[in-house]
């Protein structure tokens, strides 16, 4: 089996667990191309990681222990919403970085949750304890099969609502959602990898021709903050020759701002991020080239109506 019967399986096991989340045609931000929008933001908990969390769920037996996750916040409750859904306990480990309003929103979920101080590896070093103490089972952000091709039905959801871009542009922490459009996709699209210039896993992979340890810093830290790219990503990401850009802070605020002002969609700096290549020109599509853009997360902080 490759990948595009994985994501299929895992699109007909999550079915009915999952939000299928609109598209949106828009002309704007400041640019004279129309821009597909796929709104997964919209997804259960805010954001796409509930497809990952489902079908690793559904594909695997979950043992007596339960389930032990590391998050910057989105992942974590992603995990906490399945587990409670399909009756499992899940304990989730976050950094402090992930915010008030992440941690509130894992904690509602009924999680056993766990706050740690530093950021995401902190949290995966902790996670990583728990599972080998309890024989509790890792659901990973972002390098796991199962996890990449629940994912990966995000992209095969939008091909048949009828995306038509040439070009999808998406952003990248871990690399789990790229790596599912990759996957997904399998070269019939270019794919543009954006990446915040603070918090570039894949970006220096790429440079350095294997996944290297980077800093991580920013306004979208809390999401795109991971030390290190997956090997699944990367794999995909070097042999499919994808294109990397990296975007500032400011740009990213900005598309952020555009966001909302123009079409009151409310969204976290990650979510903002693969729209910010378009707005800065970072990303310059070609004067006949179709762009997408992959809206992947809602959770702002603080809560504007916590």
């Amino acid at each position: 089996m490759g990948w595009k019967s994985d994501i299929q399986a895992a699109a007909e096991r999550i079915t009915g667990h999952i939000q299928v989340t609109p598209t949106l045609q828009v002309l704007n931000f400041g640019l004279n191309y129309p821009i597909e929008l796929k709104l997964e933001h919209m997804q259960h908990t805010g954001s796409f990681k509930a497809r990952g969390a489902f079908n690793t769920l559904l594909s695997q037996p979950v043992p007596p222990a339960g389930l032990v996750a590391a998050s910057g916040g989105n992942h974590g409750a992603a995990v906490g919403y399945a587990a409670h859904k399909l009756g499992h306990r899940a304990r989730i480990y976050v950094p402090e970085m992930a915010g008030p309003a992440k941690i509130s929103l894992i904690e509602a979920t009924g999680a056993d949750l766990q706050v740690v101080p530093g950021a995401y590896a902190n949290a995966l070093e902790l996670a990583q304890d728990y599972e080998a103490e309890t024989g509790a089972m890792q659901v990973h952000a972002y390098d796991a099969p199962a996890t990449v091709a629940g994912q990966g039905t995000c992209f095969a959801e939008w091909q048949a609502q009828g995306l038509q871009a040439d070009t999808l542009l998406i952003a990248v922490g871990g690399g789990g959602l790229i790596a599912g459009a990759m996957a997904w996709f399998d070269g019939s699209k270019k794919i543009v990898a954006v990446e915040p210039e603070t918090s570039c896993a894949l970006h220096a992979a790429l440079q350095a021709q294997k996944p290297v340890d980077v800093e991580v810093s920013g306004v979208a830290a809390n999401a795109l903050g991971a030390k290190r790219i997956g090997n699944i990503c990367f794999d995909l990401a070097q042999s499919q020759n994808i294109t990397s850009v990296t975007v500032t802070d400011a740009a990213i605020t900005a598309a952020q701002v555009a966001l909302w002002r123009q079409h009151r969609i409310l969204v976290e700096p990650a979510g903002a991020t693969a729209l910010a290549a378009l707005m800065s020109g970072a990303y310059s599509p070609t004067p006949d080239e179709r762009v997408a853009v992959l809206i992947c997360g809602g959770n702002i902080a603080p809560d504007p109506l916590g």
